[in-house]
């Protein structure tokens, strides 16, 4: 058997069991991958809306969200709304710069094609546009948002999804 190269990262689908644990990577991605382009206020803003434990799981159960695990447990999670959307990108910060979310992506970009989707979007933080940016990524909007009574700002940008192989739908 030939040696390769593999991510030390698995995927799995989302559980309901699973939101605690991703509420909580949720608020430690915030407060620490972002801490240098938003207010220490505006990080706890954006961070309370997975206060509601039980609103915030069914919000990641409406969606189709994949979870990277590395040795068998939880350390980021992505989801995909209306099969051209990612709503939520988040990696615990131990575990970010690893190549999971590289993987969540990935996966994502590949269901979205095969749903149909000739584009994906998504509404960046500041934090993440240059990990968008290096997967393929163009920026087209700056937006300003409210959450919890701050102002934030990220900016939507968008990938071309290439096309099926002839003879596939």
């Amino acid at each position: 058997m030939m040696a390769s190269a593999r991510s030390p990262f698995a995927l799995r689908p989302f559980l309901l069991e699973d939101a605690p644990l991703l509420a909580e990577i949720f608020r430690e991605s915030i407060a620490e991958l972002a801490a240098d382009d938003y207010s220490e206020t505006q990080q706890e803003a954006w961070a309370s809306s997975a206060d509601d434990e039980e609103e915030f799981a069914q919000r990641l159960a409406r969606q189709l969200t994949l979870i990277a695990t590395l040795n068998g447990s939880a350390v980021g999670f992505a989801s995909l709304v209306k099969n051209d959307t990612i709503d939520m990108l988040y990696m615990h910060p131990a575990a970010a710069g690893q190549g999971g979310g590289t993987m969540l992506v990935d996966a994502l970009e590949k269901l979205a094609a095969a749903r149909g989707a000739k584009r994906l979007t998504a509404d960046v933080s500041d934090a993440a546009q240059d990990f968008f940016t290096k997967r393929g990524f163009t920026a087209r909007q700056r937006n300003t948002i409210q959450i919890g009574g701050e102002w934030l700002a990220n900016t939507t940008m968008e990938k071309q999804l290439g096309k099926p192989v002839q003879g596939t739908t």
